[in-house]
């Protein structure tokens, strides 16, 4: 049975793309249902018309005064999704939507967790900078769940890579992008069984 995936995301949403570029070439069982942001000017929309996919834009100011987190759990749930992917989505998870999908909302983190790496505001280009200036030897992207607290949910995989001398915060991060695409299909293949 084919199962059904639900994408939350505020910005490009390249997770989105290469989860859709897997289904395309059979790589993963699966289909995208619904594309949901909180971003009006969100390139994501525009992928998501492109693959002829719903898409939603939900956030405070186009919905004044209602409960946001109530409102994407209902969509989803509507659209049967079976997992939630997070492709840079940039607000918080509440506890509705926790409630509503457990342990299937997955996110993916550009460092290896648990670490120093993760929490609040650690993600994209601030995670590398940190890295970098520790002299780190290695570093990595991990798909986890999500839960109450930031990158603290179950790992469901780990990928890793050595740091080589003279890495810069745009070699690395070119790096991490190229293993989270890899990371993400292992990590759907490993759940869709």
């Amino acid at each position: 049975m084919i199962k059904k995936i639900g994408i939350l995301a505020s910005y490009n949403g390249s997770g989105f793309e290469t989860i859709q570029k897997a289904i395309i070439e059979k790589k993963l069982n699966a289909k995208v249902v619904v594309v949901i942001t909180n971003n009006t000017n969100a390139k994501v929309l525009e992928k998501a018309e492109f693959y002829n996919i719903p898409y939603f834009i939900i956030n405070d100011k186009r919905y004044p005064g209602q409960d946001i987190d109530d409102k994407i759990a209902r969509l989803l749930s509507e659209f049967g999704c079976d997992y939630i992917f997070l492709s840079g989505y940039m607000k918080k998870i509440e506890s509705k939507l926790l409630t509503a999908f457990p342990n299937k909302i997955i996110n993916t983190h550009p460092a290896l967790l648990p670490s120093i790496y993760g929490g609040v505001g650690m993600y994209g280009r601030f995670v590398h900078e940190a890295i970098i200036k520790n002299g780190e030897k290695k570093s990595g992207v991990t798909i986890h769940y999500i839960d109450e607290v930031y990158d603290e949910g179950e790992i469901i995989l780990t990928k890793e890579l050595e740091i080589v001398q003279n890495e810069t915060v745009d070699s690395l991060e070119n790096k991490i992008k190229e293993l989270e695409s890899i990371a993400i299909i292992e990590a759907f293949q490993k759940l869709l069984v």
